[in-house]
């Protein structure tokens, strides 16, 4: 049974501790599987090394990295299941080097349990890189979102009725073509960090990221519309630049998986009712809306027959007022 692992982070931490801080090379050495299965891979294309010559050669390895001075994770997870376990960070390192302009390190670390310890077989490191810059074309991230949930991305409830909520960031092209992409990556990162507590503390999912939009599941419409307030609310006391604007989609209908769908309409149809949402506004369909009913916690306006693309006809939508 896979389950978080508190003794994993602890151990993944201390090997951050080892790698940013003290830098001894028996105490790197010791982290590291003695296997002959032993990967070491990071972002160059070249950077790929395999077997005991990582053990042998990590102090070397991290003494040619500069003094890093200060870290932040922004994010950390770890599982295990059975004598395999697995983590994934992601942090911002201030190099002497660059003192004023963190770099974002994603981290996969795989254990495996020798001789009763935990000891990485596979490290994986690399430095965000946007899609712009490598395919040459930017993520629609609501559509790809709503299409990577019809190709089988499965959550925890798998029947019965559930709301699913999109959020996404207005003008997220100008915003990273202003600020850059090392540092937008790193703002999306610390975004779906903050997005994925709110959601988790009304019983959501969080189900998957992609671009710079979310998309979560709820088995309570009335939980959905909460989390979506606080959402706003959230973003609403945001003190640093730049400000991020969501738009913020939610459907509810019956949740049916098979070998080739997942959800059937109700993803797509949350998606576009996302889609007709102004910036700042949450947007739900009118099937969200009837769950509800006159629930004293919800104030609607802006009733509108909305044509929603892929959907015959028009369709009620609403907007759900979230300022105090």
């Amino acid at each position: 049974m896979i389950e978080p692992s508190p003794e994993l982070m602890a151990v993944s931490r201390r090997w951050f501790q080892a790698v940013t801080v003290t830098r001894k090379d028996s105490e790197l050495q010791n982290f590291l599987s003695t296997s002959a299965y032993l990967r070491f891979i990071g972002t160059a294309e070249n950077e790929r090394w395999f077997g005991p010559a990582v053990r042998q050669a990590i102090g070397d390895h991290f003494h040619e990295v500069p003094t890093i001075f200060k870290t932040e994770e922004i994010l950390g997870e770890a599982f295990e299941n059975g004598p395999v376990g697995w983590c994934c960070f992601l942090h911002k390192f201030w190099f002497e080097t660059r003192p004023d302009d963190p770099v974002t390190f994603r981290t996969t670390l795989v254990f495996a349990l020798e001789d009763g310890s935990w000891k990485i077989v596979q490290r994986h490191a690399s430095t965000p890189v946007a899609n712009q810059i490598i395919i040459g074309n930017e993520h629609s991230a609501i559509q790809a979102l709503s299409d990577a949930a019809q190709q089988g991305f499965a959550l925890g409830q798998r029947e019965g009725l559930a709301s699913v909520m999109f959020t996404d960031i207005v003008d997220s092209a100008t915003l990273a073509g202003a600020v850059g992409d090392r540092r937008w990556s790193a703002l999306v990162a610390t975004h779906f960090v903050d997005l994925r507590q709110i959601i988790e503390a009304h019983q959501g999912q969080f189900v998957k990221s992609l671009g710079d939009g979310t998309m979560s599941s709820f088995s309570s419409a009335k939980q959905a519309l909460s989390a979506a307030i606080d959402i706003q609310r959230h973003m609403q006391n945001q003190t640093s630049e730049p400000t991020l604007a969501l738009r913020i989609g939610l459907h509810t209908g019956d949740v049916v998986q098979s070998d080739d769908d997942f959800f059937g309409n109700v993803v797509n149809k949350a998606a576009r009712v996302t889609a007709a949402a102004r910036p700042d506004t949450i947007r739900l369909s009118g099937e969200t809306r009837a769950m509800v009913g006159n629930h004293p916690d919800f104030r609607f306006s802006d009733a509108q027959a909305t044509h929603l693309k892929g959907f015959d006809g028009d369709h009620l939508t609403h907007e759900l007022a979230w300022r105090a």
